[in-house]
């Protein structure tokens, strides 16, 4: 059976060069973007596509359809929350060197208006990381907007990175 993610250290690598080789070609984006719903299928679920991305920089559409919607007919908060987490993960891991490894520990979602249509989440800044190869958290923000340009929603993401660890240290 074939493992799509073996080995999540290094991820971010194989992602910002999987992002460069895939997205100049027609259908690049999309391809892109299923594999990355099949890496991380709740990720997937929300139907994601990276319209950009880069080292501190990601933006990632979603459509307004049933499956994402709540009972009064908008976008759900959590497919907000999902997407608010995808920007800042992603922009944050294509700019890590290949022994760094990242975990979501924090997210917070403010919601600002009803989201209906498509909607736009970008996270547009990552801090630089220490110089050094000790763990860190990086905190990074990502805003959702819908297709007047009305931000919907607000997130606020922590992310601990670290280096690889060895092999058999109980990860």
């Amino acid at each position: 059976m074939l493992n799509i993610a073996p080995d999540l250290a290094g991820a971010g690598r194989l992602i910002h060069a999987a992002w460069e080789r895939l997205s100049p070609w027609p259908a690049g984006k999309w391809l892109f973007s299923r594999l990355l719903g099949l890496a991380n299928p709740y990720t997937g679920s929300v139907g994601p596509r990276v319209l950009e991305l880069r080292p501190g920089f990601c933006r990632v559409e979603i459509c307004d359809r049933r499956a994402v919607r709540n009972h009064v007919r908008s976008v759900h908060a959590i497919a907000l929350a999902n997407i608010a987490e995808i920007v800042t993960g992603l922009a944050l891991m294509a700019g890590l060197p290949p022994d760094a490894r990242t975990i979501l520990v924090s997210l917070s979602v403010d919601y600002l208006h009803k989201a209906r249509g498509p909607l736009i989440s970008e996270c547009r800044h990552v801090p630089p990381p220490p110089n050094d190869a000790r763990e860190y958290e990086a905190e990074l923000e990502s805003t959702v907007t819908d297709a007047s340009g009305e931000v919907v929603a607000r997130g606020r993401a922590r992310w601990r990175v670290s280096p690889k660890r060895a092999s058999g240290s109980g990860d």
